[in-house]
Parts: C-alpha cells; structure tokens; sequence
C-alpha cells in the first residue's frame, strides 16, 4: 500500500486513477511515499525519510526545493503540455484585448452610465478611443516553441497571422508538430524586427530573467504588443514601463501583476490566469497521477525536472532501480555484484543528468537482501528501490 499526501486540492479526475486497493490518499497521510502538489510552499519542509518522488499538478516548479530533493533521490515531476491549451487561449485573448483596449472600453462604458448619461447616445463618439488593430496578416513572434509554444503558433497561423518562432533547443518531435508556414529563426533578433506581437513560452531561469529587457526592446518594432504568460521576473519591468511611456510598447499584456505595473497605462494585468481552467487542472492532476505510479510501481521516471528521465519495458521477475552520483565505473561496479551471485542480467538502462544517473536493472531470478544491501553501501548510490512482479 503507497500513501500519497496531497498538499493542494487535487481535481478528483486525477485522484480516481489511484487504485483503491494500491493506495491511500489524502492530505493527512503521515510518511508519505509521494506527494501531489500544485501551488504549496515546500522549500522548507522536512520530508520524511520514505519519500520517493513529488508530482506537481503544472508547469511551474518554483515552490519545489528540486536540488535538495536531487540529493536524496527524490525525482521531482512535472506536466508540461497538460495546461497548454488553456494557455494557448489566452494568449488569442491577450492579443484581442491589448490591441482593441477591451478593458478599457468596458471601463469607458461602465463610467458613463455611472454618470448619469444614456450610453446610447455617446458610444458612436466615444468608440474612436478604442481603435485597434486586428490580428489577422500581423505578424506575431513567439520565444520558445515547447508544448504551448507550438500549439499558440499553429493557433496564429488559422487565425492569418505570419509567425516567427525561435527556440535554440527545439526537438524533432516539436518541429514536426509546427505548422510549415511557421518560420523558425536563429537569430532571436530577426523575430525582434518583424513582430507586431511578442509572446513568451519559456521556462523562468538564470539566463532568461529579464530577458525582455532594455536591449531586447530596442531591437523591437516601434508600437509591438508583449504578451507575458511565462513568468513576470523574464521580463525587465523598469525597461517595460519605459518603452510604455515613450510608446515604443503599445501595451504590455502580463499574468504576473504588481503594484508597480499596475501604476501605469498601458498595461493590462490578469491574475495569473494562464491555466486557470477546469479542463487544465483536470488534465494536471491526471498527468501528474499517472508519472507518480509509474515510478512508484515501475521505476519509470518521466517528465522529471531534476533527475534523468528514463521508462523500460517490464521484463525478468525482479528490477533494481538505482539513482547514484554520475561517476565513472558505476554500472561496472554494479553489474559485478549480480555477476558474483551468478545472477543474470537480463535487461539494464542507465541515463545521466548532470551530477546525477539513472540505472535499472532488470534480473531473471531474485536477488538476495546482501546483494541488495552490498549495492546500497556502495560508495556514490543514493538510493535503491527493489520491485518484483
């Protein structure tokens, strides 16, 4: 029997993929085996020595404490690509309501029936405050083409947009999914010069805070619209605010307010909205219930963000899963013990992920606890799991 702790309320559409009989779930369970987690501080908390992986139901992993947990063989998950067309969709709205001033129409109509006036009889003057631009034969530039990247350009390109996309570390499969009229660039600059829109989708780290800074903005089209769904510290905000008053930037649509920002015209702040729909939540929670089972019950570690990510095929009766410190000699030193014992080895993966490794071992017969303890004491490892089917 697993116990899983759940830290935030989970969409009951993942909680049911928990079978009865395997698992005990709830937000008091005492030493948990895995944690499910959406938006929970836990760079402070003391986990328990039997925890052995984290699932958050989302993208962001900010409130993760993911080197610690490296240290101690805990594989932190995420799930990208299950909030992406939630995301996706706003972004469409963040482009409509940036360039027609929807928000500030509404205010404007709202403030004249508070006044006393008949509405009626002053939208056909007061409409030509809110003259914008549409969307479509614009040209809209999206910085990173992952799992809501990509969606969002094929989304621009049916809507009759002209898409630049750049992403230094796009995949095949990723590339293969892009409509073909999405023209990828090397160069972030040629996306800077043409887009009428900037939209990012791009993970928050060292290198891309403020990454839309003073520079960046520089190289833009005068009057560009910015779309920020990814994380407010990637963009420069005293950059921001001063492209807004020299009108460089038309508007800055933003789902990380602060008081600063909300200061200023020409900014329109949502509170952090981007995967706020019942649809994404359920299709998180699913998501991240499916990677903590198969881990728990197969070793298979998928979508990790702080450990090597690597599935294999049941095979043998018993399996070994290794996580241990990315060192020469380790799978020798390893496969020698089984080889001591006379114990074959019929199926073996190992993947590394900076100072850390991955190594399953799938074997023909069981192995004996002293085998086990023996892999367990050698120098490096950081944990071992032993499951049998």
């Amino acid at each position: 029997m697993y116990r899983i702790q759940t830290m935030n309320k989970i969409s009951p559409v993942g909680l049911i993929r928990f079978p009865a009989e395997l698992y005990e779930v709830s937000d008091t369970v005492q030493d948990p085996q895995g944690i499910l987690v959406r938006s929970a501080k836990l760079l402070d908390m003391e986990f328990n020595p039997g925890l052995l992986a984290i699932a958050r139901a989302g993208v962001g992993v900010n409130n993760i404490p993911l080197d610690r947990c490296a240290e101690a063989g805990i594989p932190v998950f995420s799930t990208p690509g299950a909030n992406a067309n939630a995301v996706k969709e706003l972004v469409i709205c963040a482009m409509l309501i940036g360039s027609r001033d929807i928000p500030g129409a509404i205010r404007w109509v709202r403030e004249q029936a508070a006044s006393g006036i008949e509405v009626s009889t002053v939208v056909e003057k007061g409409k030509s405050a809110f003259v914008g631009p549409e969307l479509y034969k614009k040209t809209i530039g999206i910085i990173g083409l992952g799992a809501i990247g990509s969606i969002v350009a094929n989304a621009a390109i049916s809507l009759g947009m002209d898409v630049y996309g750049y992403d230094p570390f796009l995949s095949v499969d990723t590339a293969l999914r892009l409509d073909r009229h999405v023209h990828v660039v090397k160069d972030i600059n040629d996306l800077y010069k043409r887009a009428d829109y900037v939209t990012m989708h791009i993970h928050y780290t060292e290198k891309t805070a403020h990454m839309i800074n003073a520079d960046a903005i520089g190289a833009m089209k005068r009057g560009v619209r910015v779309i920020n769904l990814a994380r407010g510290e990637i963009v420069d905000d005293e950059a921001m605010l001063a492209a807004l008053d020299t009108g460089k930037v038309a508007a800055y649509i933003t789902d990380f307010p602060n008081n600063r920002l909300l200061a200023a015209p020409h900014v329109i702040a949502l509170p952090h909205l981007g995967a706020s729909t019942p649809e994404s939540e359920q299709n998180c929670a699913a998501m991240a219930v499916d990677e903590l089972r198969d881990y728990l019950e197969n070793g298979n570690i998928r979508t990790s963000v702080n450990l090597p990510e690597m599935s294999m095929e049941r095979s043998g009766v018993q399996r070994l899963c290794i996580l241990h410190k990315n060192v020469p000699g380790m799978l020798a030193n390893i496969t020698s013990l089984f080889g001591r014992d006379g114990v074959n080895v019929e199926n073996l993966s190992n993947k590394s992920r900076g100072d850390y490794a991955y190594t399953m071992v799938d074997l023909s017969t069981k192995v004996g606890e002293h085998v086990v303890e023996d892999v367990k004491h050698m120098p490096n490892v950081i944990r071992v799991r032993v499951l049998e089917w």
